[in-house]
């Protein structure tokens, strides 16, 4: 199984980062507009699409918010699995934020890989602007 962990630092303190990580309608608005360009929320799940078109239905697994870590899985696409989690924690006067998603088929790790660049980037120019 594939695993690829990305992680961001920014100016933007835990607590800012964690809430919009747990506001999880609001993807395209809040956490990584560009990269997710709308997000509708279901019983249990969210509906996200993103910029290249593709539609994902989310499940989401755990919203811990005494360790401030999000934790889902992915349905549709061409994976035959996907689970993740992105967490927040203090760094300095900001948060360093991290993102690991482990997946099959392992040959994915070409399109997820540079999928979680870009969702990482957004997720920074987001945060740094709070």
């Amino acid at each position: 199984m594939a695993s690829i962990r990305k992680e961001i630092v920014t100016s933007a303190r835990p607590a800012a980062v964690w809430d919009a990580i747990r506001d999880i309608g609001a993807l395209h608005t809040r956490l990584v507009p560009g990269f997710v360009v709308d997000t509708r929320l279901e019983p249990g799940a969210r509906i996200v699409t993103f910029a290249n078109g593709m539609v994902i239905k989310e499940p989401i697994v755990t919203i811990d918010d005494e360790t401030r870590r999000l934790v889902w899985t992915a349905e549709g696409g061409a994976l035959t699995h996907y689970n993740a989690s992105v967490q927040a924690f203090a760094e300095g006067a900001g948060s360093r934020v991290v993102w690991i998603a482990d997946f099959l088929p392992d040959q994915a790790a070409s399109v997820v890989g540079p999928m979680m660049e870009q969702g990482m980037a957004a997720m920074k120019k987001a945060l740094d602007q709070d």
